[in-house]
Formats: structure tokens, C-alpha cells, sequence
């Protein structure tokens, strides 16, 4: 099957959003997604945008997206890329897709001179893991991630300092 990995439109959101809640799922997160089309429009089509997608296209369907920011390295002085997410549906993958959504970004890196692409997988998603290290990834294993949200992140916002 040939498929086109594009740069997302807004006529594209309801589609995103399908497939943001079908990675939810697939994650066991489904009740965390708070997104709807219009958050999704405003995010990533507005005049500033801080996000973007990429769509896998077969058939004239989404079937995948990869939604991704530049960070920075203050070790390199340079910005990078963050993969936030990167989904194709079940019965679209070993098409080589993900690899392209990849190969999409790496390119981008290499045009930008960004110094890296980082990204983030769950430690039980045994396929991915094996997918990213077949093309050269490498876990960061000293690493551990954290998050403030929600109650934490706003009762520390109001803090006084």
C-alpha cells in the first residue's frame, strides 16, 4: 500500500483527534484526553504555532500522525526536535510508515541543523522499543522523567515567592 507523510491541516483535526484517542487507548490512557478539535486547531494551526504534525496518508485517510516541538540543548547551544507522539493505526504498520515519520524528522534535524531528536517510549511497549533500536536509538537509562500537573503544577504557580 503507498502511503504520503504530509504536514497536517486543519481540515485534518478530527482525524488527529480520532487517532490521539486511539494512541490513548492503545496506552491505557484513554482517560487522560482532554483534547477536542478546537483545542487541537488552536494549538497547531494559530498564527505562533508551538506544535506540529506530520499525517500518514493512505487511501486518502489519515492513518497515523506524529506531533513533535523543537527543544533546546544548552550543551550544544543548538534546538532539537521532541517527538511528543507518534501513532499509526494496528492494521497500517509494518508498511513502513513509522520509519518515514522518522526519516521525516531526521531530515529536518539535518536542513535546521538541530543537534538531536529525542523522544519518549513506555517501558512495557516491547514492538516500539525494538523498532527504534533496530534504527540506531538508544534508551536514556540515567534519565528518569518528571511531571507537574494539574492540582501540583497549579498550587505551585500561585505560590508566593
Amino acid at each position: 500500500m503507498n502511503f504520503l507523510i504530509r504536514d497536517a491541516r486543519p481540515e485534518d483535526s478530527a482525524a488527529i483527534v480520532r487517532l490521539i484517542r486511539a494512541l490513548a487507548e492503545y496506552e491505557k490512557l484513554l482517560q487522560h484526553v482532554e483534547i477536542d478539535e478546537a483545542r487541537l486547531v488552536e494549538s497547531l494551526f494559530c498564527s505562533s504555532p508551538r506544535a506540529f504534525c506530520f499525517i500518514a496518508e493512505a487511501g486518502g485517510n489519515a492513518v497515523g500522525y506524529a506531533i513533535w516541538f523543537y527543544s533546546y540543548s544548552t550543551f550544544t547551544g543548538r534546538h532539537g526536535i521532541y517527538l511528543e507522539d507518534l501513532f499509526i493505526e494496528p492494521e497500517h504498520r509494518g508498511l513502513g510508515m513509522g520509519k518515514a515519520f522518522l526519516r521525516h524528522l531526521a531530515q529536518r534535524c539535518a536542513a535546521e541543523n538541530l543537534s538531536r531528536l529525542d523522544w519518549a517510549v513506555l517501558d512495557w511497549n516491547e514492538p516500539s522499543i525494538a523498532f527504534y533500536r533496530a534504527l540506531g536509538a538508544v534508551p536514556l537509562d540515567a534519565w528518569t522523567g518528571y511531571r507537574l500537573s494539574g492540582d501540583a503544577l497549579a498550587r505551585l504557580g500561585s505560590a508566593q515567592v
